[in-house]
């Protein structure tokens, strides 16, 4: 069954959602349960796939939209239009890798911005797509690291709070204009 919210990956001028900044305060709380599933949900999906291509993402979580929802839009891919997005509703990590790896990491919400997070390779998380259907993916590389990022914006935590080196991380808040109070370390 084709997807219902295919959008088409392309920027749009005027993009449908505001993706909110570090330093607001809807990125730090926590997002509910999705309860229901329904042509609505689908519609936000849709948006907010459209405000990610638009703004050169390849994840968007709902809080960054100012939905307090766990719903998250991912596409790696976003120059292939064969290469359908991923839509998790209600995710829950169910394993990661004892394994980590230290890569770049930057985010719609603090644009401008990348420096290295260690995270675990792999990510197994079940969650529901947009039809409301059980699912379960085993994620390495980018698929991984991407999933674990947009989910802890679900739980109010941003990259920058997993950076270790802070020393590159007040450099690069001052001179983008981010305040290093707006960093909650997780450490």
């Amino acid at each position: 069954m084709p997807s219902e919210v295919a959008v088409e990956k392309k920027k749009l001028k005027n993009p449908p959602l505001e993706i909110h900044y570090l330093g607001d305060r809807v990125l730090r709380q926590p997002a509910k349960r999705v309860a229901k599933i329904d042509p609505e949900i689908r519609q936000l999906v849709r948006e907010m796939l459209q405000s990610m291509y638009s703004a050169d993402g390849i994840g968007l979580a709902a809080p960054q939209v100012a939905v307090q929802k766990q719903l998250i839009v991912i596409d790696c891919e976003p120059d292939n239009p064969a290469n359908p997005p991923l839509v998790l509703i209600n995710p829950t990590i169910k394993k990661l890798s004892g394994d980590v790896c230290v890569a770049q990491e930057g985010c719609l919400s603090i644009p401008g911005i990348y420096l290295d997070v260690k995270r675990p390779q792999m990510v197994e998380v079940a969650f529901k797509d947009e039809y409301g259907r059980p699912r379960t993916l085993q994620a390495t590389e980018l698929l991984s690291r991407c999933i674990q990022h947009e989910i802890d914006h679900l739980n109010g935590v941003l990259f920058v709070d997993r950076v270790e080196n802070t020393l590159a991380l007040n450099q690069e808040l001052a001179k983008h204009g981010f305040s290093s109070q707006a960093v909650k370390p997780l450490a």
